[in-house]
């Protein structure tokens, strides 16, 4: 009887505990469902770096530990990386093509954590963007932070080399950033 009790006991917290990660999972794709990627151009120049990498996540610029549900950035997997004059492709395994044009691209540099994943220090590479949505011309624009580990030795300084020779946009500060330096 008692093991009877607990083996019901252990179900329902563990179904309990189900169920509230997808209800999480799905506020959270519903929240983030107007950021996207960019469609990938029907032609692109030669890519100066083509490496592979594993895709981590992607977070808002500054909080690593807050995943976004960003279309086609959504699931941790491998990937490859193609940095082209044009811009940057990733291919995610199991994703759709995810691609960033360079006017939308801030820069790149080392990190050493984001959520799910800590590394040795800048043991990761954080791609800055801006991220494609469905505002106003008036909204700010929602600058993000994907983060990718280099499979290969070197790979890491190369891409944030390439990232950082191509990239066009400049940061804007937030309005709250804004206000935060004035005081």
């Amino acid at each position: 009887m008692a093991e009877t009790i607990g083996i019901v006991v252990a179900v329902v917290i563990v179904g309990g505990a189900a169920f509230l990660m997808w209800r999480s999972w799905k506020r959270r794709t519903v929240r983030d469902a107007a950021m996207r990627a960019y469609p990938v151009p029907t032609v692109l120049g030669e890519a100066g770096v083509d490496v592979e990498v594993l895709y981590v996540a992607t977070t808002p610029v500054g909080r690593p530990l807050e995943r976004l549900a960003v279309e086609g950035l959504a699931f941790r997997g491998s990937g490859h990386l193609a940095v082209h004059p044009e811009g940057l492709l990733l291919r995610i395994a199991g994703e759709q093509p995810s691609f960033v044009p360079r006017e939308r691209l801030v820069g790149a540099g080392p990190a050493s954590f984001a959520i799910d994943r800590g590394v040795e220090p800048e043991g990761l590479v954080a791609i800055t963007w801006i991220v494609d949505e469905d505002t106003g011309p008036d909204a700010v624009p929602t600058h993000v932070d994907s983060y990718l580990r280099a499979r290969f030795p070197g790979d890491a300084g190369r891409i944030i080399t390439a990232v950082t020779d191509i990239a066009a946009a400049h940061v804007t500060l937030r309005p709250d950033a804004e206000s935060e330096t004035e005081a």
